[in-house]
């Protein structure tokens, strides 16, 4: 705001001197833009105009200290009052000239410690914060505090000048439609969300910032401008929105482009073009994405024009990504292998706790009155005897009406019934099943506190320990099992009950209660006085005064899940009963409400025990009552006129919520309102609101009495019933980023991020307290440190049973001063509880031990995170109280997770807002992200028995991917800030290395070859021809009915097969019908359309005969015309055919009407029909001229999705089949079985060439069989008794899975393996390791040798490089270091050691192969211990790429490459793929050591992300393994972003569940984080004909939105 808006300001004048000062300091640069408003809106904030509120005056909202200020309105214990303006800013001033603050500063009726002037100054922004509700209430009371809902609302307000639009996850309708059920029954929880209308109070009309009164707003504007954090893009929002483009400009700079051209690209079939050329991109700046379901054209990060919503949603992730994270990563230290972690460095400025070492605080001493009982047993006597007829505790029925009332004689002579019988009558005289000091279990329903009161004494009466446990409702409760186990491990074999509980247990048909899961053998005994005989009249039980013995064991459920026994001795069990009836100055006769849980913690210590002591009656109300009538508890204390009532913060909240039907609510009779969940920090607002609402109905301030206890301490604190009604009770307001680092500190910097807490009373009497640091040696804590509170007093627990270790870290503990000495020789107790003694020795707890969760060296409690995440507006699509918080651990840190559960009539959208509501508002109060937050369906969370979260099922269903969610929002880029740094690339060796042999700087070059061809003597009569056609001519004059090819079909049997001359007879009359119905000329390409079989055959040499070049097509599939057919359409138009050849059948299906609905038909060039043949031979058969000339053309389109055809000369072709004769070893005698597709690569080469060059017979299988008769091949392998047999990994896969169960019946049917000497898989990839293993282990017991199976490799420039031969060593596996292997290294390690992959040697290098490593930027040589591009040089390699372009640059690249320096001279072929060379300790044939190539994957495939290059298959190998629905995965990159494609086997409930699963398993094995997750059907992710995944179409799919994906996730 301009100076000119001073002008009319009366403003002192020493304010205007100080505001000049500011302008010269800004001007000369000594002060920042941000600095300078701070200082000055803090200067003339107390001048400004305010508006004026509905009384006329002016508010100022600040946090009146007792004697500060007169309030106009007398209020009772709000803390805001309207005064005038002038009197605060004198008052201002006066503070801010005083300026140093107090180190605490808490609110005290009569703190007179603080001077006046210096208290904390009152600026408007911290008004703000200390504003708390009028009395009023005109809005829904809830569980939260006020200065928590405005600190997030200011948060979020914060947020929203950054404007940053978040892509929502895409999720297909059905789910959606799923979630959001009609018939729908609301969850019986603790949420109390029956009822969310707002709560109305005392109708005085002061406006509440839910209606937005104006003052709120500018305070929260003042508040958040006068902050002192700035992030980047807030700054840039302010100066003139830049931000967005400068965000765009890093996109474009980082987004990695290859600039090569490359062979035609076939990801998209098109009708008007069918070619779509990859042109090289420009990197043109987009502008910003379009916001959620805006899918207009434009430009994506690549700058690939996209017309799809997925891309522009892709855009705006990238966008969100651009912003700032707040911690930034630190420079370190990166090894030629290791990735180190970052290890979180201490911040400089972070608090640091300055007081001095606290004093172990005393309780009061615990005064012996002279008729307490000297046992609780002795107490029971007592009053059952003298008043037998007072009563003792009252149950409610569901309707509120009294059930039964349990008077003291009854419930003597009852327990004396039960202990007699339970001591005698069960087992026998001899050998009685329980004695005294056995323990027993008590299982007994929330609603009958009768029985369970009367078994409880029944057991102290009999000397036994009861173990009180819930009732098991099912098999398989949440944590049933792990009450089995405590069962179990106190030796429990007897359980009462009661006859209605055991009615309604779960029996087995036989009518016996069967064994719940993990719980020991339980004879059930029923204690009803019906069901019990009488014992006699002269025994009596035997009562001693209380002792040592275990009295009863109480469980509690851990962090983990795991539940522990903590035992309570009975001296212990009365000294708190004492204890308690001091600090709560309970008298005999008093009536007490309890709505608490009678079995465990309060609700059993002042229900059960305290009040027999003291001859009280209890009014017991059922949790199955508070469902119906929330307000029943607050009736009865009216009804009975109760002292004393015993309540969580849930039922005071559910209270409010109710509590307008009322008109005769009277609670002047209350002197005590125990809040026994008090410790809570959002206990405070539920305390505040009900006070505010039910002090018009007689309740005073001073009644409400918070207490804090714990299972190991029980009792800790509580706050004592006064009647003086002026000293209002303590509290505090906590930084919130002090809290973390375990510091006090009252004021923060950030004026949003405090934590109110209030005291919970004095310690208890006759107690000890302190409190240690948390973790490590039991150290006291300073004055101002958060510590874990620790007791040392008779009255707690003894000890967990059954484990001593773990009691000596919890029960033992001995707090040491900072000098070491020992405080105190007798062993304290650690309470869980984590807080501090404040001034006048009040305790304040602010978290529990097991809500502590350490993200990056801060503490945060899970229930603070709740208490922010509740304070979120609007709360009307969650329930609360339904939320878990918790940690998962990922990537050596602990990441936060939240579940909270969804309303059924809440939208996509709305939930989607409020997750990205609760994110910010988390991220901006407590400073750290959050990693996962997950919305369910209502009612699914696992609930403990009194409706609460069961937290350790929940973050257990979590991890193992049973949760089920119907929304998830991941922030992994946010929270993740340990990523090792990305990689900067060495400059690799040069020229000028000295190069000594075959070492580069003490490595060995990574060369390595198969046998010299021209140096193997053989009888090899074919190598005398140069041409296949004259091999074929040969073998038909000098072995005519030597049969070459038998082809089978599905059944096994022979449908056909060629000899030598039949071979020969048949092609002559193609080549005929090719010259005279064709009228082609030598040289001319012609396309082969067959299905795998004998007429392919012939039609290759027909046309070899004719001097034509055939190029072999897959043809298309007719029940899928629409995709196959274009395909093949585009190879004849790309291979240049002038005809086409093919059966009658195919040409039927090329000119049908569906193939004239896929492509043009009247463009194909001339059919041919080959079953309609001519009868005579041609005049000659054509002689190529020259060996260099054409043989074939081989069609194939890569795993990245080009069509590349290659060109193979007659040299290479007969070349290629010499060297495979040689490595196998093929002759005439022999039989190789072949499943192979035969239109590409070896598996043409093994179909069509080999048999005629080397004479063995092939015995063909189509794979396509293979799909009715999965047993197909291998039982011709078994049949025939094949000694070589080679497949693809489709085929292996396809008998591994099909044949899984059967291999038996296989047995039964004479199939015998045991003949295989080499199984080949003909791949074009990293040999898949775990198939061909599970393939060997499967067939093992059928006889196939393990070693048998090997792979191949081959590529396009050479279409084999390596094939496992008969002789020759076996293949070998080593195992490398995944890590290293991302930075170009090998570094061999353990098998089973962290981060190893293994590798299979992909066969022996075939003779006439070399082989070189290189490196594919600089094309030098590399060392064998680095990762390079395999290079090949071979007498078979193809002569280069076939394509209408002839774009001469890449073809010269790929097949003539030289090397940058060593041997420059050889011409090499690049294959395009990465892998490495390794000297086995094997040795050859020749007698040298044997060099393995192992190929790790293709060079287009691999993925450069964070300067490190990653593979696919080994993204997607742990991705698979990440839960048992993902069949199949498929990752890829877009814009920087890694994308992971799986595929769901498993209802689509389950989909959701993988997002979380799949960031994990990606994080913590590749330290990546997953930007898109897409779930998508089985099926969906292509896979080519050798079973390889086409990457690249999938990605042209995800972004052209055509995968129908069941859900897509964009993490943040």
């Amino acid at each position: 705001m301009a100076d000119r808006s001073l002008e009319g300001m009366a403003l002192p004048l020493e304010v205007r001197a100080r505001l000049a000062e500011l302008e010269l300091e800004l001007s000369e640069g000594d002060i920042t833009q941000k600095g300078y408003e701070k200082k000055r809106s803090k200067l003339i904030g107390a001048y400004l105009p305010q508006p004026p509120t509905a009384n006329g005056a002016a508010v100022v909202r600040c946090r009146l200290q007792p004697g500060e200020g007169v309030p106009r309105r007398p209020f009772r214990s709000t803390h805001i009052g309207v005064c005038d303006i002038r009197e605060a800013a004198a008052r201002e001033r006066a503070a801010s000239a005083a300026g140093n603050r107090p180190l605490f500063y808490f609110r005290f009726g009569v703190d007179q410690a603080l001077p006046q002037e210096r208290r904390a100054p009152v600026t408007p922004s911290s008004a703000s914060r200390y504003h708390r509700r009028r009395s009023s209430g005109s809005r829904d009371e809830r569980y939260r505090s006020d200065v928590h809902t405005e600190a997030v609302q200011a948060a979020l307000a914060k947020h929203k000048e950054r404007k940053m639009a978040v892509p929502m996850p895409s999720k297909r309708r059905s789910l959606v439609v799923q979630t959001s059920m009609d018939a729908y029954t609301p969850p019986d929880t603790s949420s109390g969300s029956e009822d969310e209308g707002s709560v109305q109070g005392d109708s005085q009309g002061t406006p509440t910032s839910s209606q937005g009164s104006i003052n709120m707003e500018h305070w929260i504007s003042q508040a958040i401008h006068g902050s002192t954090t700035s992030t980047t893009s807030s700054s840039s929002t302010q100066s003139g929105g830049s931000g967005a483009a400068h965000r765009l400009a890093d996109v474009m700079a980082q987004t990695h482009i290859e600039n090569h051209s490359a062979p035609p690209d076939v990801t998209t079939y098109t009708s008007e073009h069918s070619i779509q050329v990859e042109r090289p991109q420009g990197s043109t700046t987009s502008r910003t994405a379009p916001k959620y379901g805006n899918a207009e054209l434009m430009e994506t990060g690549d700058g690939v024009p996209v017309s799809s919503r997925v891309s522009a949603k892709i855009q705006q992730l990238v966008n969100t990504l651009k912003r700032p994270k707040r911690p930034p990563l630190r420079e370190f230290f990166v090894d030629d292998f290791e990735e180190l972690l970052e290890v979180q460095q201490p911040d400089p400025n972070q608090p640091k706790p300055e007081g001095a070492q606290m004093l172990a605080t005393r309780g009061e001493q615990l005064g012996v009155v002279t008729n307490w009982p000297p046992s609780l047993e002795a107490a029971l006597q007592r009053w059952g005897t003298i008043s037998p007829k007072a009563p003792c505790l009252t149950t409610m029925d569901t309707n509120g009406k009294p059930l039964y009332i349990l008077t003291y004689g009854k419930l003597w002579t009852r327990s004396m019934k039960v202990a007699y019988n339970i001591l005698h009558k069960l087992g026998t005289k001899q050998e009685p099943m329980v004695r005294p000091g056995d323990r027993v279990a008590l299982v007994f329903p929330n609603n009958d506190p009768a029985a369970f009161m009367v078994a409880f004494y029944g057991c102290l009466l009999a000397e036994v320990v009861p173990v009180p446990i819930e009732v098991p409702l099912t098999r398989k409760d949440a944590g049933s099992q792990q009450i089995g186990f405590l069962l179990g491990s106190c030796g429990v074999t007897v359980a009462l009950t009661s006859d209605a509980c055991h009615k309604g247990l779960p029996k087995s048909p036989t009518g016996e209660i069967p064994q719940f899961k993990g719980w020991p053998k339980l004879l059930w005994f029923v204690t009803e006085s019906k069901h019990l005989s009488k014992p006699p009249r002269d025994w009596f039980p035997h009562i001693k005064d209380a002792n040592n013995d275990t009295a009863y064991i109480e469980y509690k459920t851990c962090k983990d899940g795991s539940v522990l026994g903590v035992t309570v001795t009975r001296i212990a069990l009365l000294t708190h009963c004492q204890a308690l009836t001091q600090a709560c100055s309970y008298t005999e006769a008093e009536t007490i409400v309890n709505v608490l849980d009678f079995k465990k913690d309060v609700g059993l210590w002042h229900g059960i025990l305290t009040s027999v002591m003291n001859m009280m009656h209890v009014i017991s109300i059922p949790y199955s009552l508070m469902k119906v009538n929330p307000l029943s508890w607050i009736q009865k204390v009216c009804q009975y006129k109760a002292k004393v009532a015993c309540v969580k913060s849930r039922d005071m909240h559910w209270a409010l919520v109710a509590h307008r039907d009322q008109r005769d609510v009277n609670l002047s009779s209350l002197r005590m309102l125990i809040v026994a969940d008090g410790a809570n920090p959002w206990s405070i607002s539920s305390c505040d609101a009900f006070l505010n609402v039910f002090q018009s109905k007689g309740l005073r301030q001073e009644v409400i009495c918070p207490c804090a206890s714990s299972p190991e301490a029980l009792t800790v604190a509580i706050r004592r019933p006064t009647d003086d009604s002026n000293q209002p009770p303590g509290r505090g307001v906590l930084s919130m980023h002090g809290l973390t680092y375990g510091v006090i500190r009252v004021d923060s910097e950030e004026k949003l991020s405090v934590l109110t807490v209030q005291d919970v009373g004095l310690v208890m009497p006759g107690a000890i307290m302190c409190s240690v640091k948390p973790d490590g040696i039991p150290q006291l804590c300073r004055t101002d440190e958060i510590g874990e509170l620790c007791v040392c007093a008779v009255a707690t627990g003894t000890s967990y049973y059954g484990l001593s270790g773990m009691t000596k870290n919890t029960f033992e503990v001995f707090p040491m001063t900072s000098s070491g000495a020992p405080i105190s020789e007798y062993p304290f107790i650690r309470t869980g509880l984590l807080g501090f003694v404040g001034p006048g020795g009040l305790v304040f707890v602010v978290g529990k031990m097991d809500g502590l969760m350490v993200v990056s060296g801060r503490r945060h409690n899970a229930d603070d995170i709740v208490a922010t995440a509740l304070a979120v507006e609007p709360m009307k699509f969650v329930y609360r109280g339904r939320i878990a918080v918790f940690s998962v651990t990922v990537l050596h840190d602990e990441r936060i997770v939240i579940v909270a559960e969804q309303r059924p009539d809440s939208t996509e959208e709305d939930s989607f807002q409020w997750m990205s509501r609760v994110l910010q508002a988390i991220d901006s109060i407590h400073q750290v992200g959050v990693y996962c937050l997950a919305l369910v369906p209502a009612n699914t969370l696992p609930k403990t028995p009194l409706g609460g979260i069961h937290l350790s099922e929940t973050k257990q269903l979590f991890l193992e991917g049973s949760l089920h969610p119907c929304n998830v929002l991941m922030c992994p880029h946010t929270c993740v800030t340990n990523l090792p740094k990305p990689r900067q690339k060495q400059p690799e060796i040069g020229p000028a290395s000295v190069m000594v042999g075959n070492l580069v700087s003490g490595k060995r070059i990574a060369q390595a070859s198969g046998r010299d061809l021209g140096q193997i003597e053989d009888n090899d009569q074919a190598r005398k021809f140069l041409f296949l056609s004259e091999v074929l001519q040969w073998r038909a004059q000098t072995t005519p009915d030597h049969l070459l090819y038998t082809l089978l079909n599905c059944r096994g049997t022979i449908a056909n097969s060629l000899t030598c001359v039949q071979l020969h007879k048949r092609a002559e009359k193609i080549a005929v019908m090719l010259m005279e119905r064709g009228h082609l000329q030598d040289g001319d390409h012609v396309a082969l359309v067959y299905p795998p079989g004998i007429d392919l055959i012939s039609a290759f040499y027909g046309c070899l005969y004719a001097g034509c070049v055939p190029i072999t097509v897959r043809p298309p599939h007719p029940q899928n015309i629409a995709t196959t057919l274009p395909t093949v359409k585009m190879i004849v138009e790309v291979s240049r055919s002038a005809c086409l050849m093919t059966t009658q059948l195919i040409c039927k299906l090329l000119r049908s009407r569906e193939a004239a609905a896929a492509v043009d038909v009247r463009t194909w060039p001339l059919i041919l029909d080959t079953d309609d043949l001519p009868k005579k031979r041609p005049a000659q058969i054509y002689k190529p001229s020259n060996p260099d000339t054409l043989a074939y053309l081989d069609f194939s389109v890569s795993t990245t999705g080009m069509l590349a055809g290659v060109k193979m000369s007659h040299a290479a072709t007969s070349a290629f089949c010499r060297s495979i004769k040689l490595q196998c070893e093929l002759y005439p005698s022999r039989e190789v079985a072949i499943c192979l597709d035969p239109y590409c690569g070896l598996g043409f080469v093994l179909w069509c060439l080999c048999s005629v060059y080397s004479g063995h017979q092939s015995i063909l299988i189509p794979p396509s069989e293979l799909e009715t008769n999965p047993a197909l091949w291998l039982l011709a392998v078994s049949q025939y008794k094949v000694r070589d047999t080679f497949c693809s990994y489709s085929v292996m896969e396809l008998c591994t899975k099909g044949l899984g169960s059967q291999t038996e019946s296989l047995k039964a049917r004479g199939l015998d393996l045991s003949r295989v000497r080499t199984c080949v898989v003909v791949a074009e990839e990293r040999p898949r390791i775990a198939l061909t293993q599970s393939f060997s282990k499967l067939f093992k017991d059928l006889g196939l040798h393990p070693r048998a199976v090997s792979t191949s490799f081959g590529c396009r420039v050479n279409l084999a490089i390596c094939l496992q031969g008969t002789s020759g060593p076996d293949p070998t596996t080593v195992y490398v270091d995944m890590r290293a292997l991302r930075h170009d290294r090998v570094r061999l390690v353990e098998r089973g050691s962290p981060h190893s992959l293994p590798l299979m040697e992909s066969g022996k290098i075939l003779p006439g192969v070399r082989i070189i490593i290189a490196n594919p930027e600089t094309k030098g040589p590399l060392g064998d211990s680095h990762l390079g591009e395999i290079w090949v040089h071979s007498a078979h390699n193809a002569s280069g790429y076939f394509t209408i372009y002839g774009d001469e640059s890449l073809q010269s690249d790929h097949f003539n490459s030289r090397l940058s320096f060593g041997d420059t001279q050889t011409i090499w072929a690049r294959t395009g793929y990465l892998g490495f060379l390794r000297r086995t300790e094997l040795t050859d044939a020749n007698g040298e050591r044997h060099d393995a190539l192992y190929v790790v994957g293709a060079l287009d495939e691999a993925m450069e992300l964070r300067g490190m290059r990653y593979h696919p298959i080994d993204i997607e190998t742990s991705v698979i393994r990440a839960h048992k629905s993902v069949t199949e995965c498929a990752v890829f990159t877009w814009t920087n972003l890694l994308v992971v494609v799986v595929e769901l086997d498993g209802s689509e409930q389950e989909a959701l569940d993988l997002v979380p699963l799949v960031t994990n398993v990606v994080l913590e094995e590749h330290y990546l984080i997953v930007g898109v997750v897409v779930v998508v059907d089985i099926g969906v992710i292509p896979i080519n004909s050798r079973g390889e995944k086409q990457r690249m179409h999938l990605r042209d799919g995800f972004l052209a939105d055509q995968l129908d994906p069941i859900y897509v996730a964009y993490n943040m």
